[in-house]
């Protein structure tokens, strides 16, 4: 009884990692980035940024963290990042070169295009 308990023990430890995701990585179009939240609080001095890109079918927001200085002009809409996604949380890196870590608050499935109809 006790050897077949820890065979199942054994099991489920082995299987954990292969359930956890592996990170998604790729390149992506910086769809929009707009300022959010307010800097007048005593704990927040720092401006908020929601970033959004598309990738794998799915567009995602992600908000900037509260002690991460993050410029408007280093993330041009239009341009070029790389991003790297882990559940809620994602890392981007601008074709600059300039990096920012952030959380996901917002995914939405992306719609394919209609096909126009003459």
């Amino acid at each position: 009884m006790r050897f077949s308990k820890g065979v199942l023990v054994l099991a489920l430890l082995c299987s954990l990692p292969a359930m956890a995701g592996d990170k998604q990585k790729g390149a992506a179009t910086l769809k929009d980035f707009q300022p959010a939240g307010t800097t007048d609080t005593k704990y927040q001095k720092k401006q908020l940024f929601d970033l959004t890109f598309e990738a794998s079918g799915n567009e995602y927001v992600c908000r900037t963290k509260n002690d991460d200085k993050v410029k408007a002009t280093e993330w041009p809409v239009g341009g070029n990042i790389t991003y790297e996604l882990d559940e809620d949380k994602a890392k981007l890196k601008s074709a600059q070169g300039k990096k920012v870590e952030c959380k996901v608050v917002r995914v939405q499935a992306v719609k394919p295009a209609a096909a126009a109809t003459n």
